[in-house]
């Protein structure tokens, strides 16, 4: 039962890279495609706007997987990995700050509060994801040099990821200036290759984690399992339903949000 709830953990975390992280990355390139608040609504609510709450749901879950079936794991780890934690945190705030707060303001800074976020998001995971690989089962922040240079890596791979998404959903001159940015390149190799890159990064690094060695009893475990393996393809089907619904719905840039 713990190799079954560590594989159902990589499963939410690695949905949500490749689901959320191109989100992430839309917002990272957000000043490059979008020029005037019309035309970075337009961009947000054709590439965020239809999948944002069930793209995070899938983070969502993976917390209640390592929170539920991993306890002491999860005090502990948390506990050393507070500096790296506490930036992703904001930079998570920060975004989804800013995409609630468009739909009902029309303050130029809330453009601002996505790209910042955005930014900062994947600056984190990528810091998150050093300490995890080069910390071993007791990890802790990776050291400065090996941190900053992961987050600018795993910065690149957000952008890349989420340019991906962009010449798919985007129309009009925010397309144009996305094909730009990839050198007419719109085939579905590109995002294959992101997307099994991203859903990697974070399997690999948590592979490093005593995860079987600190799971919860069995009988916490029988509790929760049967449950979380129904919720997986629930999830799975959701997301289907939303993009088949968003790809044949056109997206209307509303004049005070996405």
């Amino acid at each position: 039962m713990e190799t079954l709830a560590a594989l159902l953990l990589a499963a939410f975390v690695a949905g949500y890279f490749v689901l959320a992280g191109a989100d992430v990355g839309l917002g990272m390139l957000l000043p490059l495609l979008g020029r005037g608040r019309a035309e970075r609504g337009s961009v947000l609510a054709a590439g965020i706007g239809p999948l944002f709450f069930a793209n995070e749901v899938w983070l969502v879950a993976a917390a209640g997987v390592f929170a539920g079936c991993f306890p002491a794991l999860e005090g502990e780890l948390f506990g050393r990995l507070l500096p790296v934690l506490v930036p992703l945190l904001a930079g998570w705030l920060l975004r989804d700050a800013g995409l609630w707060w468009r739909r009902v303001s029309a303050a130029p800074v809330l453009d601002g509060l996505v790209v910042a976020g955005s930014w900062l998001l994947a600056g984190s995971w990528g810091w998150l994801l050093a300490s995890l690989l080069v910390g071993g089962e007791r990890p802790g922040p990776a050291p400065v040099v090996t941190g900053a240079l992961t987050a600018a890596v795993v910065a690149l791979l957000f952008l890349a990821h989420g340019l991906s998404l962009s010449t798919r959903r985007l129309v009009g001159e925010p397309l144009r200036r996305a094909r730009q940015l990839t050198g007419g390149r719109t085939d579905g190799a590109t995002r294959l290759l992101t997307s099994v890159v991203m859903a990697a990064l974070p399997v690999l690094a948590g592979a490093r984690l005593p995860l079987t060695e600190h799971a919860a009893g069995d009988t916490t475990l029988l509790f929760q399992l049967p449950l979380l393996c129904a919720a997986l393809p629930l999830l799975l089907a959701a997301q289907w339903w939303l993009r088949r619904t968003a790809s044949t719905t056109p997206h209307h840039n509303h004049p005070r949000g996405t």
